[in-house]
């Protein structure tokens, strides 16, 4: 599949993507890929619904739907006369940074590997289904990765990942890169849920972590999303007296624009 960028204010060709399984996907797929990744930056404006039209060889109601679906998600502003910009982010946004566990180990200077110790391919259950925005009828990934620091078990990490927007994971082995490293690298998300909580371990953590049964241990659930579709669900399961978390927050900040100055 191609899509489009953007080289000195001129359309071109974006390579290297699966292919979308529509028109109106792959012109959602390009449009916020540019949005997110930044090749596009706050203030930028998207190309005209007749270029978009142009380009792509649709129709113009076809683009004008992919426009509100985008503007839906508070990607871009729409405006009369002006046409679609994307908008820029709240400046006291905080950011949450999504850590690499390999990094954290490091950082207490263990040594560090993961083991994939389950990965399934399978439709969703009911469960998910409520939890997460994932179609019905798409199979996803299911996996169990255990990560040791210094040959102990330091993270327990359960995910699902959507096939319908990661396509490339169903032939995924993860040898070289844990499923965490490895999203990052293939697919942007542009919304993320990120909630921690102290708890016990459940039976089956508790044997993989190698702890007592109902343990203390240390929650991690995090969701990304794509749009309005889930990316990823992932829950990593700390063992609570080897683990603490620190976070640190930065405002955003926005340069002020002539209009904000006047």
């Amino acid at each position: 599949m191609q899509g489009v960028g953007r080289h000195h204010g001129e359309l071109v060709p974006a390579t290297g993507r699966s292919p979308a399984p529509s028109l109106h996907q792959r012109i959602l797929d390009d449009l916020q890929e540019n949005i997110v990744s930044g090749r596009w930056p706050p203030g930028h404006k998207v190309p005209s619904e007749q270029a978009l039209t142009e380009t792509y060889g649709c129709s113009r109601m076809t683009v004008n739907k992919v426009l509100t679906q985008l503007a839906r998600a508070g990607l871009v502003l729409r405006r009369r006369k002006v046409g679609s910009i994307v908008t820029a982010r709240d400046t006291q946004s905080a950011i949450l940074k999504i850590y690499d566990i390999g990094d954290e180990v490091r950082a207490l200077d263990q040594s560090y590997r993961f083991e994939l110790l389950e990965r399934t391919l399978r439709l969703p259950t009911k469960a998910e289904l409520r939890s997460a925005a994932l179609p019905s009828r798409r199979k996803l990934v299911a996996l169990r990765v255990m990560h040791l620091a210094d040959e102990r078990p330091f993270c327990l990490e359960e995910r699902i990942i959507n096939l319908s927007i990661v396509p490339e994971a169903a032939d995924e082995a993860f040898v070289t890169l844990s499923p965490g490293p490895w999203l990052l690298q293939h697919v942007p998300w542009n919304a993320a849920e990120h909630r921690i909580s102290a708890a016990t371990a459940s039976a089956d953590a508790a044997l993989a972590l190698n702890i007592a049964a109902a343990a203390p241990v240390l929650v991690v659930d995090r969701q990304t999303w794509r749009l309005d579709e889930t990316i990823t669900r992932v829950r990593l399961t700390y063992p609570g007296s080897r683990h603490s978390l620190t976070a640190r927050f930065t405002p955003l900040q926005r340069p002020l624009s002539p209009a904000d100055r006047s």
